[in-house]
Order: structure tokens, then sequence, then C-alpha cells
């Protein structure tokens, strides 16, 4: 694995599936970047189904989509998930302002160039869905074969970007993984409110891993650069949120699954509406008991979405 450094390394990962392999590629600024591969295994015959391209939220990582991916895998698909810069185990950028989304659009672009990917399907979760949106302008359905958008469209609610502006980056750092989890049951039990104990931990193991930090090496952090907060800040100080409805409409030739939590605040049921009644070839997903995001945990929901990639 080709271990970033530096002051502004991230954490280790030590949550890196078996099934599963870490490649790196280098951003045209000169950062390492890191994305996870998940191949079928050798003895099945060659993949009947294009590789699913896996993109995150803002504060997420590729390890959110480690319990999809080897649903995904083991019915004979490749899956590759990203780690955008200043995320997971990328490289951060000395300039926030380059965690945007036509730059972070230029790293996947350079991903898909360096995996020698043709055409793919996409799974986004939130940002990696606005992702999803600005690449089927840049591609058409002759590169991408199907879109999955888990709890984002091209409107969003105003409301759940200052309940994020007020969380990311903010707090970090914590004792131990179960301090973590606690932190985020507090914060998110109401979008999440099926959540037992344990999945709480789960969870954590996803945001985080074991702090790599000399002032708190035996601590839990975060695995993103709290930088990316700032981000959030400017909108949520008044900036207009841009019209999406234009590029939600460069998605109308490509099969369209919305996976919607039941609790969400940033995507509503009358956008989700709005969406269906567009797009011909648009499903609608509602994923009980969730809210921003779904976690892509549960059978029924892995299942809808293996049936939906299947050409």
């Amino acid at each position: 694995m080709n271990q970033p450094s530096g002051p502004t390394s991230p954490p280790a990962d030590a949550h890196l599936p078996g099934c599963a392999s870490r490649f790196t590629w280098i951003s045209r600024n000169g950062l390492t970047l890191s994305g996870t591969e998940w191949c079928p295994p050798a003895s099945m015959s060659k993949p009947e189904f294009p590789p699913v391209l896996c993109l995150a939220g803002l504060s997420r990582n590729s390890r959110d989509f480690n319990s999809i991916a080897d649903y995904l895998q083991a019915r004979g698909q490749r899956v590759i998930a990203l780690d955008y810069r200043g995320r997971g185990q990328s490289d951060w950028d000395a300039d926030w302002q380059n965690y945007s989304i036509p730059v972070e659009g230029q790293d996947i672009d350079d991903a898909l160039e360096q995996l020698e990917i043709d055409r793919f399907s996409i799974l986004g979760t939130s940002r990696g869905g606005l992702h999803a949106m600005a690449m089927a302008a840049r591609f058409g359905s002759e590169r991408i074969s199907g879109i999955v958008l888990n709890d984002i469209g091209p409107h969003i609610e105003i409301d759940s970007i200052g309940r994020l502006a007020a969380t990311i980056g903010k707090t970090m750092h914590f004792a131990d993984k179960g301090a973590c989890a606690e932190h985020l049951k507090a914060g998110l039990g109401r979008q999440f409110p099926a959540l037992k104990g344990e999945d709480w931990v789960r969870f954590a193991g996803q945001l985080g891993s074991a702090s790599q930090d000399s002032a708190s090496p035996k601590g839990f952090t975060l695995d993103y650069d709290p930088e990316l907060g700032k981000t959030l800040a400017v909108m949520d100080e008044g900036a207009e949120l841009p019209d999406l409805w234009p590029l939600f409409e460069t998605m109308l030739p490509i099969p369209l699954l919305i996976l919607r939590g039941e609790h969400s605040d940033l995507l509503s049921k009358e956008t989700c509406k709005k969406m269906l009644a567009l797009h011909p070839r648009a499903d609608l997903m509602t994923v009980p008991g969730e809210g921003h995001a779904p976690l892509l945990w549960d059978l029924p929901v892995q299942e809808k979405v293996g049936l939906f990639l299947k050409p």
C-alpha cells in the first residue's frame, strides 16, 4: 500500500476487507489518492456486468461501501470505491478550496483512466451523487450504464446544510471507538432510530480509525481533513445553492435508482416525486428506519441495487 507521508497524512487504515485490494493514483497537483477495488473470484467466469464506481459523501470514505461491495462482488461484479482528496487514505490538500466538485471530478476521471474503465455504473452517496450527476453530463449513456443516487437529488434542503455545517470538522478526536460511537448516536439518533449499540460502533469504524496523532496516540480520529467544514460554512452563510435541475436532466437517458432514507432531512419526498415525474426510467426505494444517508448494510437494499445494476 502506498502510504502518504507528512504532517497532513491520514491515519493508517486497519479496515481493508480481506477480499479487496487498495490502489493509488496521483492527482494533477501531486497528491497521492487512494481507492479500494473488489474483483470477482478467479474461479468465476468473466464478469457479466459493468464495474460499479462507488462515490462517498462529503466527509466519508470508501469503507462506506464495504458491505454492499462484498455483496456485489459475490455475484460476479467488479466494484471500485474512491477516497476523495482529504478523506480516507488519500492525501490532504493544503488548499481547502480544492475540496470542490470540479477538482474532485478531475481526480475521479484520472482514476477511471488509470484503471482503464470505459463503461461503468455509479453508486453515489450524497456528494457522490452530485458527482454522478456531473459525470452524466460529461460522459452520458455511452459510458454510464446506470446510476444509483443514495439520498441525494437536484434539490437539497437548506436545513440539512446547516446541520452538517455544525458538525463536519468540529469534533475530530475521541478517547476510543466507543466514545466516537456515542458521539454519533447523540448527533444522529433521530436520523437512525433503529440502530443499536453495536451498530453505532460499526458506523464509527467506517468514519474513523485509531489515531496516529502523536498528541493522542491511543485515541480515535475521524478520517478526513477538518478543513472540509469550510466548504459547508460558506454555503451556510447564505450563499445561494446552485440550480441542479438542468444537470439532473442530463441523466434522463441513463437508468436511475433513487434511494431515500425514511427520515432524511436532505432529500425530501417532494423532490423525489419531481425526479420520478421527470425521469422516464427512474425507480425509488425508501429505506425504512434510516435517514441521511442510508448505510447500505441491509440485504433488501443490496438486493435492490444488485437487481437494478443487472443489465
